[in-house]
C-alpha cells in the first residue's frame, strides 16, 4: 500500500510533491527584522530532505507588530533582501514550496527573547496595539486599542508585505490568526471587547480578520496559495473555541482561502491545556468536516507512522511538524524510509540515503 503522507496535493494552481509542512519556528535571531546567515542555515537544513512546505518563521507586517527584537519581519527594502537570499537558497537546495507566515503580534509584542525571560520589555520597549486597552497580562504592558487610522495602517502593512512576498518568488503566504496575536486578539471574546463593529457578536470579531485577508487576496495571485493559520480553541471557559473557529474556516474558504493550519491556544494565560501527541489533531479533524477546501493538522505529530495514520484517517489533509524538524532536518527521508515511500535527495547525499 503506498504512503498518502507522500502523494502530491494541489492547493490553488501549485502542486506539492508531497503533504509535510515545516511549521513556522521564530529564530529570534533577525536584526531590526532583518534576516542573516543563521536564518539561511536553518531553513536550508529543511529544505535539501524535501518536505512538500516550508514556511519561514512569522515575520512582522511592521516594526511594531514583532514580538521580540530579534523576530524577522517584511516591512522594510532591507528585510526583502535578506529574505529573498534565504527563498533563494531554500529553492536552490531542494524542491520544496516556499512560504512565510505574515504577522502582527499585538498585545504580545514587546517582550524578551524566550532565552532571556520572555516577559514585557522594560527596556527598549515599544509601544504595543490590541483590539482593546487589556493587557495579555497583569505583568505585560497595555497596548493600545486601535482606531480607525490604526486598523488602516496595519491592513495596509500586511498588503504591502505580501506585495514584498510576491517581489522574492515566495510561493505561499499563511496570515497569522493563532497563538494570541493581533488577528486571534481580535476573534476571541477575551480580548476582543469592542462596541464598535469590530467587537461583540462572533461577525463582527471576525471582521477585521476577514478584511487583512481580502485585502492580501486581492493582491497575491490566485494560483499561489494563501493560507491561514488559526488557533481553534484559547482553552478558556467563555473564550474563542472550535466551533468559532469552524464558522471562521467557512467565511475564509468563500473568500478563496487555499488551506487552514489549525493549531490552538496562546490568547491568555489562564488556558488550560491537554497537551500529548496529536493533541490539536482533533480540532482540524471537526473543522474538516465542515469545509472543502485542505486543513493541516499540527501539534506534537513526531513519528511518520502517526502523520500517516492522520492522512489516512481523514482527520487532515497534510500534517506540520515543527521542532521535530529542529531535531531531525532531514525527517522526510526517515519518514520516507519507515513509510516505504520515496522522497528527493540531493545528488550528493545519494549515496548515503537509502529507501531501499
Amino acid at each position: 500500500m503506498s504512503s498518502l503522507l507522500f502523494e502530491p496535493i494541489t492547493l490553488a494552481g501549485m502542486t506539492l510533491p508531497n503533504r509535510i509542512v515545516v511549521a513556522p519556528m521564530c529564530q529570534y535571531s533577525a536584526d531590526n527584522g532583518t534576516m542573516n546567515e543563521w536564518h539561511i542555515a536553518n531553513a536550508g537544513s529543511f529544505a535539501r530532505s524535501g518536505p512538500g512546505l516550508i514556511i519561514l518563521e512569522a515575520s512582522g507586517v511592521e516594526a511594531a507588530g514583532r514580538i521580540t527584537h530579534g523576530c524577522a519581519g517584511l516591512y522594510s527594502d532591507e528585510n526583502e533582501a535578506a529574505m529573498a537570499r534565504v527563498v533563494a537558497l531554500c529553492k536552490s537546495v531542494g524542491h520544496s514550496k516556499i512560504g512565510v507566515q505574515l504577522a502582527h503580534a499585538g498585545r504580545k509584542a514587546s517582550t524578551q527573547r524566550p532565552w532571556e525571560g520572555g516577559s514585557a520589555l522594560s527596556d527598549g520597549a515599544w509601544q504595543t496595539f490590541a483590539p482593546s486597552a487589556i493587557a495579555f497580562d497583569p505583568a505585560w504592558h497595555t497596548p493600545q486599542a486601535l482606531d480607525d487610522d490604526g486598523l488602516a495602517r496595519i491592513k495596509q502593512a500586511f498588503v504591502t508585505a505580501a506585495e514584498r512576498a510576491l517581489r522574492i518568488d515566495m510561493d505561499v503566504i499563511e496570515l497569522h490568526a493563532a497563538h494570541g496575536y493581533l488577528l486571534h486578539q481580535f476573534l476571541s471574546p477575551l480580548s476582543n471587547q469592542r462596541d464598535d463593529s469590530y467587537g461583540g457578536s462572533l461577525e463582527n470579531r471576525m471582521r477585521y480578520p476577514l478584511e487583512i485577508f481580502d485585502a492580501v487576496r486581492a493582491v497575491w495571485p490566485q494560483d499561489r496559495p494563501l493560507l491561514v493559520r488559526v488557533s481553534a480553541s484559547d482553552w478558556v471557559e467563555g473564550g474563542w473555541d472550535v466551533e468559532q473557529t469552524a464558522s471562521f474556516a467557512e467565511a475564509l474558504q468563500d473568500r478563496g482561502c487555499s488551506a487552514l493550519h489549525v493549531s490552538s491556544g496562546g490568547n491568555s494565560p489562564l488556558q488550560q491545556i491537554d497537551i500529548g501527541p496529536g493533541y490539536q489533531v482533533g480540532f482540524a479533524d471537526f473543522i474538516r468536516q465542515r469545509v472543502d477546501m485542505p486543513v493541516i493538522a499540527v501539534g506534537m505529530i513526531t513519528d511518520p507512522f502517526q502523520a500517516e495514520t492522520i492522512i489516512r484517517a481523514g482527520q487532515a489533509d497534510m500534517v506540520a511538524l515543527a521542532r521535530e524538524f529542529l531535531r531531525d532536518p532531514h525527517w522526510v527521508w526517515r519518514a520516507a524510509k519507515a513509510l516505504r515511500a520515496t522522497s528527493s535527495v540531493p545528488q550528493q547525499y545519494q549515496r548515503a540515503v537509502s529507501f531501499d
